[in-house]
């Protein structure tokens, strides 16, 4: 139809004739192809349990990890595809050796090898001299190993550089380790050092701290400690590990076991020949053996009257450590019990990985450790709680 001048269509004529166009347009689009709407080639799938079945695929690295944390992560797993068959040299599997030679070059310490309470030490003291902010505190080391060995290996990689960055006195306690001794005997040895410790400083200007078997040991002696009437430390650090984790479960459980496990050590949890949906536990080759797995002085993650009763804790995990959702879950019920507890996970990093000194991150957990400490040692009011 032609149209006049004196009929052409208004402003609100056109935009109605444009809105019936467009509409009129959307509802011929031709139906988008039935391959659009395909599932994937390989789809998750979900047992009734709640299994969840997922289907290869290949992980980059992350992409927050510094350069050097890159080539370290890769060189790591390329080595546990690979692990030595057994500890070498000074009490620690090979490849770490190169971090105990490196951390001896940067992190200058003086050593004494010595008893406390008549339990074996190495009291590790800065070589420019402990400061005099820290002359009256001190830090108790817990090495970690599985609870069967890694001394004084491991016990050298999570001393040195706290004692030389945050020129403190560090004692490392060499407490008995399975196959040969059994629960509570790293439990007692730490206590006979505390108790000695005591008798120089005040519970409040004590730290303890450990990473993997040492967290946990860390977590058991606080229990222990409140066990049998000894004061609670100032501050603790449960590294590359939890309190244990609920009805006793191993603290390789959880989701990490085969999320962060694979991809940070190379390797499966469950082993073959498990029985599925049941979590693995090693009993800590044999150290663990025979105990209750749901008592507190085992797995102090099960008591909240327990857990009340600690000092404030320092968390620190990787989110490709085995260790994670025992870490991730001790933090939660901490929190819950009203403690004051941090919890640091480091990006794209594994189990201890702040053995390598060369690594920023590594650095950063290190400042992270000694700030804590700093923050909460020397404190009044609180400490004494037993």
């Amino acid at each position: 139809m032609k149209l006049s001048a004196d009929h052409r269509p208004t402003f609100c004529q056109r935009l109605l004739f444009t809105t019936v166009a467009v509409c009129a347009g959307l509802c011929f689009v031709p139906a988008a192809p039935a391959q659009a709407h395909a599932k994937p080639p390989n789809p998750v799938t979900i047992d009734n349990d709640g299994t969840v079945h997922v289907p290869a695929q290949s992980v980059p690295q992350s992409a927050y990890l510094t350069p050097e944390a890159r080539a370290y992560v890769t060189q790591h797993l390329k080595d546990m595809q690979h692990p030595p068959p057994s500890p070498q040299g000074d009490g620690v599997p090979g490849f770490m050796m190169p971090y105990v030679e490196r951390q001896k070059i940067l992190f200058p310490v003086e050593t004494s090898d010595t008893r406390i309470g008549g339990v074996h030490v190495v009291v590790y003291t800065p070589r420019s001299g402990v400061s005099a902010h820290n002359k009256d505190l001190v830090l108790i080391e817990l090495h970690g190993g599985g609870f069967s060995g890694c001394w004084p290996g491991c016990a050298e990689l999570e001393s040195m550089p706290i004692a030389s960055l945050g020129r403190i006195k560090v004692i490392a306690v060499d407490y008995r380790e399975g196959p040969d001794h059994k629960f509570p005997a790293a439990s007692q040895d730490v206590a006979a050092v505390y108790q000695e410790v005591l008798k120089s400083y005040p519970p409040q200007n004590i730290g303890l701290y450990g990473c993997s078997a040492g967290g946990m040991l860390t977590a058991m002696s606080v229990a222990w400690f409140q066990l049998h009437n000894l004061p609670r430390p100032g501050a603790i650090g449960i590294y590359c590990s939890g309190a244990g984790t609920p009805k006793g479960k191993s603290f390789m459980g959880g989701d990490a076991a085969y999320t962060a496990m694979p991809l940070g050590e190379a390797r499966v949890v469950p082993p073959p020949g498990s029985t599925p949906g049941k979590e693995h536990n090693p009993s800590a080759h044999g150290y663990l053996e025979e105990t209750d797995p749901g008592g507190p002085l085992v797995n102090p993650v099960n008591s909240a009257a327990v857990l009340a009763k600690f000092p404030p804790t320092l968390i620190i995990t990787g989110t490709r450590d085995f260790a994670l959702s025992g870490a991730l879950y001790t933090d939660a019920q901490l929190s819950k019990a009203g403690v004051d507890a941090e919890l640091h996970v480091w990006e794209g990093l594994f189990h201890g990985f702040f053995y390598n000194p060369d690594v920023p991150e590594s650095r950063d957990a290190y400042r992270m450790m000694i700030t804590f400490f700093e923050k909460h040692l020397g404190q009044r009011g609180g400490s004494n709680q037993r």
